[in-house]
């Protein structure tokens, strides 16, 4: 039986020459050529005159496509099905989606672009390429270069390409046979018989692991653990309850627990120990846009964002609420007041006082007095009302 011709190859000894065969190569009108060498080689694809690689269209693709998608349902989840309000931001709050889109971009991109190289570009599954397991690719993924014209050349001729191969001056040149093609009958009786019996076994022993051994002694011990499972009953406790509460009195390091919960009016033993600073203004000016204006609005006129759904809260700069002291403020963030809830749990001490010093610039800034709309006249230098 007659082997069927690959091509044929030349072996070369250092990169300028396999640079000058491939570029005389390419101008001679052959196509369907390659090179190989034991490293990259610059220039090499000028040479061959290759195309850029249509790779880079599956990347950007599914790149893309991962973008949408996550965005997508980002907004339908969070904005559309079920639209949750965190601290005042927006249904689509874009900069908070972009961490996992951009996740999911790379994600999609980088699997889109292996898979598409080895299915579409090296033709996976094919394994038994005839350049494999050949004298010629032992040498050039050693220390020498190759240059391979294929017999599926439309110019490819077998005697005029050994010619012109020669004239390039190589070390060698080797044809390249396709290798026979050998079958295996699969579904052969004793094949198909163990593969049967390797699915009963693996069955039966996973059925009898996970329905029967597991409940034997002593393989309950993960089942059947001596422990108290919140929000379950006890018998060990005379109450019942198996989630304790903690002892009466006790306090956790590095907490000073507020000894004014419940009360009604504390506030004239409360003073702000932060002044106003610009850093101060800073912090409160982010915290009570973040927890405080979805109700009281952001600047204190109590047009809440969530109308409909809380009753609106009172306006900050009414008679009463500008007549609050320091202290009656940080205790109704601390405490909370009528069908608004304590704030404790999500704001430090120095966040709240920082967000009574942040009221007072919207209180005065919404009821000026005439001493307060003084402006400086750059040029004279004297005061001016505004």
């Amino acid at each position: 039986m007659n082997k069927k011709l690959f091509g044929i190859a030349a072996i070369f000894k250092s990169p300028d020459e396999i640079i000058k065969a491939a570029k005389k190569t390419t101008e001679a009108g052959y196509i369907k050529i390659d090179t190989h060498s034991p490293y990259p080689v610059h220039g090499m694809e000028r040479a061959m005159k290759l195309k850029p690689s249509k790779l880079g269209f599956i990347t950007l693709v599914f790149g893309l496509t991962g973008a949408g998608l996550a965005l997508l349902l980002m907004y339908w989840t969070m904005s559309v099905d079920y639209p949750m309000i965190i601290g005042g931001k927006p249904f689509f709050a874009l900069p908070a989606f972009i961490p996992v889109t951009f996740e999911v971009t790379v994600l999609l991109a980088t699997l889109s672009t292996v898979i598409g190289m080895i299915t579409f570009f090296f033709r996976f599954p094919e394994n038994d390429h005839p350049l494999h397991d050949t004298e010629y690719m032992k040498k050039v993924s050693r220390d020498h270069f190759g240059l391979v014209i294929e017999a599926s050349d439309k110019n490819f001729d077998e005697s005029k390409v050994r010619e012109f191969l020669k004239s390039l001056n190589p070390i060698s040149i080797e044809e390249i046979y396709y290798s026979e093609k050998e079958t295996y009958a699969v579904l052969e009786p004793k094949f198909v018989t163990f593969l049967i019996a390797v699915a009963l076994v693996t069955s039966g022993v996973t059925y009898f692991s996970l329905n029967k051994l597991l409940y034997m002694q002593p393989f309950t011990w993960m089942m059947e653990q001596p422990k108290l499972n919140p929000q379950l009953t006890s018998s060990l406790f005379a109450d019942g309850f198996g989630m304790r509460t903690p002892v009466q009195g006790t306090v956790a390091r590095g907490f000073l627990p507020y000894p004014y919960m419940g009360q009604t009016n504390p506030a004239e033993v409360l003073q702000n120990p932060y002044l106003p600073t610009k850093e101060n203004l800073k912090l409160g000016e982010q915290k009570y846009l973040t927890f405080c204006s979805p109700c009281h609005g952001n600047f204190g006129d109590g047009d809440s964002r969530l109308r409909g759904q809380f009753p609106n809260p009172p306006s900050l700069h009414s008679t009463r609420g500008r007549e609050f002291s320091d202290g009656m403020i940080y205790h109704i963030i601390t405490n909370g007041q009528n069908i608004m809830p304590s704030y404790a749990s999500q704001i430090t001490r120095e966040e709240r006082w920082a967000i009574v010093n942040y009221i007072r610039v919207l209180q005065r800034a919404k009821n000026a007095k005439s001493s307060d709309l003084q402006v400086v006249n750059k040029e004279t230098g004297n005061n001016a009302s505004n």
